[in-house]
């Protein structure tokens, strides 16, 4: 029965908490923790966003517990929007907008979303396969194995249409609009030019998460193995110029709080260069074996 007390008095603080400010945010913004007052005496609050319920049944009504949905972009049969559950119209509106009541104007800019979705449609057996569980190894590649294997599989995999998105963007075809820095075609021909947008997997304003793609306009360069000592310069006027077009974009980020590097093998084969927030949370795609950094790159063809 104590225990029983004790659980329903600790149930009862939290709705008594009176926020006094926000001591920090992280995972990507899924965790924050407050520092406030419960009956005028100092109180923390940590709070976290739960893992979702594999429970089929709930799972199957997902889509339909979305009471609305914004889209953030379209490309090929990508899109990617913020959803919000069971609100009331009204509500929702104003949690989209970040609003908490319409006579509050505070933080109009934040997005308040519940969920971030992508949506690939229609998909392949490749896409099933890249967001199935899968096993990881790490693998040593030879330069045999690279021509005997690697290269063929790049190559199939460009001959089945699997770039037609990045094509879009590079052609002015989609996400016009999202590009954040484009090369000057008087500055440079194709060779050496590139662009630099909002990766899709990020939500376009959790700055800690910040997450961004640098697209070269060559369409030779199918990833870091391309990359010769001829070519330290280009790589040093990309650097230059997608941490002058980030900070300049998002004035809060300074220089030194962006890691550039590249995935070997990448997702896609067609050279880019993802631009992070240094406090992203590591997972897989920044993993040793995964993520080379632009920095290294250079210093080793150097």
């Amino acid at each position: 029965m104590g225990s029983e007390l004790e659980a329903k008095r600790a149930e009862g603080l939290i709705p008594r908490f009176e926020l006094e400010r926000v001591l920090n945010q992280d995972q990507a913004g899924r965790r924050i923790s407050l520092l406030g007052r419960i009956d005028s005496q100092p109180a923390l609050l940590n709070v976290e966003r739960s893992p979702f319920s594999l429970n089929e049944k709930w799972l199957a009504g997902l889509p339909r517990r979305l009471g609305r949905v914004r889209n953030l972009g379209v490309n090929d049969v990508y899109s990617w929007t913020l959803g919000v559950f069971g609100a009331q119209d009204g509500e929702q509106e104003k949690r989209l907008e970040g609003r908490q009541d319409d006579d509050d104007d505070d933080d109009d800019d934040d997005l308040f979303a519940d969920v971030k979705l992508n949506l690939i449609f229609p998909c392949t057996p490749a896409h099933v396969a890249k967001y199935s569980k899968q096993a990881a190894r790490l693998v040593v590649e030879s330069p045999q194995t690279y021509r005997d294997a690697v290269m063929p599989y790049m190559e199939r995999k460009r001959q089945q249409g699997q770039l037609n998105w990045v094509y879009n963007i590079l052609d002015g075809k989609t996400e016009v609009e999202s590009v954040i820095y484009r090369t000057p075609r008087s500055d440079s021909d194709n060779s050496e030019g590139f662009l630099l947008t909002p990766d899709l997997n990020w939500d376009g304003s959790t700055l800690e998460a910040l997450h961004l793609l640098a697209l070269v306009e060559r369409r030779d360069m199918w990833s870091l193995r391309n990359l010769k000592k001829k070519h330290i310069g280009w790589l040093e006027h990309m650097r230059t110029k997608l941490l002058a077009a980030t900070v300049a974009t998002y004035p809060s980020i300074q220089p030194d709080q962006l890691k550039l590097h590249v995935h070997y093998l990448p997702t896609y084969f067609h050279l880019h260069i993802h631009i992070v927030h240094v406090a992203l949370e590591a997972g897989a795609t920044q993993a040793t074996g995964k993520a080379v950094a632009l920095d290294s790159i250079i210093e080793t063809l150097r």
